[in-house]
């Protein structure tokens, strides 16, 4: 019987751990999303259109 209570602590411990680090990891990661979108707004900002160009000016995506 001592075995088994050790095993379901050990478990128990570990499931816990993970958990902790799961929503740890979970609450301070940054989107990946966010990254590229930035470096596009950026380029678009940068770009021109001219009023000339045939095809229509792109909007930027906020």
């Amino acid at each position: 019987m001592k075995h088994e209570t050790l095993m379901l602590h050990g478990l128990f411990a570990a499931c816990l751990l993970v958990c902790a680090l799961v929503l740890g990891s979970m609450l301070t990661a940054r989107p990946a999303s966010l990254q590229p979108a930035a470096s596009r707004a950026l380029a678009a900002s940068t770009s021109h259109c001219a009023a000339t160009d045939s095809a229509p000016c792109p909007l930027p995506r906020g």
